[in-house]
């Protein structure tokens, strides 16, 4: 409600929430190395309180091997901690067919164990008259698997796709993921697959059904799976700055995909977040997303020692201020998001003013 009185809550998010459904790649680690600061933040958020979910879009790797890299790198986790696309998939598969059914598996072993574990029976060829498919990315992927995959779609089994991410981060940059191996499906047989990982519901519902969350918090650097997962899923959301996503996205990000908070890492767990509010407006604590969806009249908006303007028409964006970075991209977030029009080009002059992350 625009006239809300609301009392602040100045409390760190990890005394808020009582789970961070984390994002793996971007978030906690980038490849084989850990992201700077993540597993003391994360230590840190335990010790609030905050218990800690590990949800993935890779279908390819187990649970245990995630957590087993994951403790490599100084983060305690156990393979309970994990939750996968493929076991979403094998959740949605097992709700609609009984313990021993066949399903032919696009994918690689990490897909093949949660399937087992939902009592299926993974096949790998469409004369064993799979009821389903599921596909996930598995590197060593085969034209012979996926013509088998492609047979059975066209013969009725149930598709489903673990995530529909067309590309995936590796040392050489984005390669071909998931999504862009399900093309070959979609396009053979003209189906399309019930996809179960972010941004779609299944692994969300997943996640919250093991951890048993009432107030759960997601966590990723991805505005396309993690933010907009979070969304469909009713859930606040963290978008931290170490993966994929740019100041200038997050900016730029469309209704849907607009995350509760903003941080540079995963040290915002452990901070306040402080209002953005509409100039001249009472202060509610409660966030930069939720603040400027109040105050979508107004034309200025304040953060910390940031002033972010939005000019009427197509006119550009404006900073004033000075104080901690973050504040001030959360000003222009609020500025930006109160707006249908703004483009790159327009937000521009705010992103110069603002600077680089210091």
């Amino acid at each position: 409600m625009p006239n809300e009185t609301r009392v602040p809550d100045t409390r760190a998010l990890a005394a808020r929430y009582d789970v961070a459904l984390l994002d793996l790649d971007g978030v906690v680690y980038s490849g084989p190395e850990a992201i700077p600061g993540a597993a003391p933040a994360l230590a840190a958020a335990r010790e609030a309180g905050m218990r800690l979910a590990f949800v993935t879009n890779n279908a390819s790797r187990s649970p245990s091997a995630i957590a087993e890299q994951l403790r490599r790198l100084g983060v305690p986790a156990a393979s309970s901690d994990v939750v996968t696309s493929a076991q979403a998939a094998a959740t949605l598969i097992a709700s609609r067919f009984p313990p021993g059914s066949p399903v032919l598996v696009a994918g690689a072993m990490g897909l093949r164990l949660a399937l087992r574990e939902r009592g299926l029976r993974p096949v790998s060829v469409a004369a064993d008259q799979p009821v389903a498919v599921a596909q996930g990315y598995a590197p060593d992927m085969s034209y012979g698997l996926l013509a088998e995959a492609g047979v059975a779609v066209r013969d009725g089994a149930f598709f489903v796709a673990t995530n529909s991410d067309s590309t995936l981060p590796t040392p050489r940059g984005p390669q071909p993921g998931n999504g862009s191996l399900v093309q070959v499906i979609i396009t053979a047989t003209g189906k399309q697959p019930v996809v179960a990982g972010k941004p779609e519901t299944p692994l969300h519902a997943e996640a919250v059904a093991r951890t048993g969350a009432k107030r759960p918090l997601v966590v990723g650097d991805r505005l396309d799976t993690d933010i907009e997962g979070a969304v469909r899923g009713g859930a606040d959301s963290l978008l931290v700055l170490t993966g994929v996503t740019t100041p200038l996205d997050a900016v730029l990000a469309p209704a849907g995909r607009r995350p509760t908070y903003l941080a540079g890492d995963l040290g915002g767990l452990l901070e306040h977040q402080p209002p953005v509010r509409p100039r001249d407006a009472r202060a509610d604590g409660d966030g930069a997303a939720r603040d400027q969806g109040r105050g979508a009249a107004a034309s200025t908006f304040r953060c910390g020692g940031w002033e972010a303007q939005r000019p009427a028409g197509p006119a550009p964006l404006k900073l004033t201020g000075d104080g901690a970075w973050i504040d001030g991209l959360r000003a222009v977030c609020a500025a930006a998001w109160s707006s249908q029009q703004i483009t790159a080009d327009m937000a521009d002059p705010a992103m110069q003013a603002l600077g680089e992350p210091g």
